[in-house]
């Protein structure tokens, strides 16, 4: 895969923010971080109609709209094919955990304190730029497109985040499943290299399934990657069970290139 490298003057945003006196605040950070392309509505609604004739690189919405919160406008865009590969940003004042459970299962790629400074937009670009550029993954032992994954997340925007980042780093073979107990039927039916998976799921959880996997003679020597919102304190078992590595949500594209990098060249 060609690798292909974006910079921040090239990005198109859009710019969801109830208050005008915010938006002409934000729109103006934006301009002062070099972005050329700044659409602004104040609701959902516009938003979506807004994206009809123009599909940015990036969102940046507050967390609650008048007419929607951060996450239902998400489902919403991911509903249309032409949206998904949108970059998502939320900028909110909560401080509960969770309240930003929703977005952060949506796969934002950070989430802006409110008010925000240069440094926390600065640094939410880069990770921007990183999830929009093309760079394979540099592999001793492996060819990234052909390495076979396994994603499971019951939550379909994160199973869709997970994958396009995976692809974004050259890695084409990639199964999904929707809870641990289907993950481990992907699992006896074909032969992955990596499993990557959430720890809150339905049926069975991330847990329950990396001691199923770890227990298993046929695929125990399988890496796994946890990605999760979980708070550190109930990650104790998960640790026990034998996770490789845990990333939290949301992640970073350059953090689970460098953790996968370590788990397949280990």
């Amino acid at each position: 895969m060609e690798a292909t490298v974006l910079s921040v003057d090239q990005l198109g945003i859009l710019l969801v923010e109830p208050s005008a006196m915010q938006r002409k605040v934000i729109c103006e950070l934006l301009k002062q971080q070099g972005i050329h392309t700044v659409e602004a509505v104040a609701n959902a609604r516009e938003a979506l109609n807004r994206m009809r004739s123009f599909v940015p690189d990036l969102i940046i919405t507050s967390l609650y709209l008048p007419d929607a919160d951060a996450h239902e406008l998400f489902a919403i865009m991911q509903k249309n094919p032409s949206f998904q590969g949108v970059a998502k940003m939320v900028v909110s004042s909560e401080q509960k955990r969770e309240n930003l459970e929703a977005v952060r299962q949506a796969g934002v790629l950070a989430l802006l304190p409110k008010p925000f400074d240069r440094k926390d937009l600065e640094r939410a670009l880069g990770l921007t730029i990183e999830y929009l550029s093309h760079e394979e993954i540099e592999l001793d032992l492996y060819d990234a497109t052909t390495l076979r994954v396994l994603v499971v997340d019951d939550s379909r925007m994160a199973r869709n985040h997970l994958g396009r980042v995976l692809q974004q780093i050259g890695i084409e073979n990639i199964d999904f499943a929707e809870d641990g107990q289907e993950g481990i039927q992907c699992l006896e039916a074909a032969a992955y290299d990596l499993v990557v998976t959430d720890y809150n799921m339905p049926v069975m959880d991330g847990e329950a399934m990396i001691n199923h996997i770890r227990q298993s003679a046929d695929y125990s020597h399988i890496p796994i990657m946890m990605v999760t919102s979980e708070d550190e304190s109930r990650l104790a078992g998960v640790r026990q069970a034998g996770v490789s590595a845990i990333c939290d949500k949301p992640f970073e594209v350059g953090q689970v290139r460098q953790l996968l990098a370590s788990l397949l060249d280990d």
